[in-house]
């Protein structure tokens, strides 16, 4: 199953799978929200997905994705590679992490190497990932800047840089207004700044916008 915002991407890919011994195509979703619901039903062997897409955040619907079909191996296709998107992909339970240069059959490799149990990264993301007996890991990341938010506040924070309302957000997440209040009231007290104007900058400048 595919889950990715540009229709070209999917279908191209999904034709790619097509015409592959061993692939069967069961969906074909343009957000993260879509293809929690449809694993829910198809329950699929592999969920390809992207960060960058609108709606609910990518590494929620990975979650919730394994929530609903715990057989699922989640592979990440994306464009960005920076610690924090990997660190949250493989705390969202990613079995890999493939970056949009590399070509088809490569991709197509990765899926294939994931559906069969193993693990597979981008080889300049593999050097930068530990492999540890409870699975792999950033080496040496602590979060940094983020080391103390819950990954709720971190999901509201990506929010918040795309200049979304609090009402949407709640929305999104499927959460009060109050309770989006209260992760803003959160996260200025743990990055110290003292608006939601100056924390909106914060999160654009660590490069959270992705919308």
């Amino acid at each position: 199953m595919l889950a990715d915002d540009h229709t070209l991407l999917r279908v191209s890919l999904g034709s790619i799978l097509g015409e592959t011994e061993g692939f069967e195509l069961i969906g074909s979703l343009p957000t993260g929200h879509d293809a929690v619901a449809a694993a829910r039903e198809l329950r699929p062997d592999v969920l390809v997905i992207d960060i960058d897409m609108p709606g609910q955040d990518a590494f929620q619907s990975a979650r919730a994705v394994l929530e609903v079909s715990p057989g699922t191996r989640v592979l990440f296709l994306t464009a960005f590679t920076s610690d924090h998107d990997v660190q949250n992909a493989l705390r969202a339970g990613a079995r890999g992490y493939v970056v949009k240069s590399e070509p088809p059959s490569t991709v197509v490799d990765a899926i294939r190497t994931v559906a069969s149990g193993r693990l597979w990264f981008s080889p300049d993301l593999e050097a930068r990932i530990e492999f540890r007996d409870d699975g792999p890991h950033l080496r040496g990341h602590d979060d940094g800047l983020f080391a103390d938010l819950t990954p709720r506040e971190f999901e509201t924070l990506r929010y918040l840089a795309r200049g979304m309302a609090k009402r949407e957000i709640a929305s999104i997440m499927g959460v009060s207004v109050k309770t989006i209040e209260k992760h803003t009231t959160n996260l200025m007290a743990k990055l110290d700044v003292h608006d939601r104007v100056q924390l909106a900058r914060l999160a654009i400048s660590e490069g959270l916008a992705r919308a």
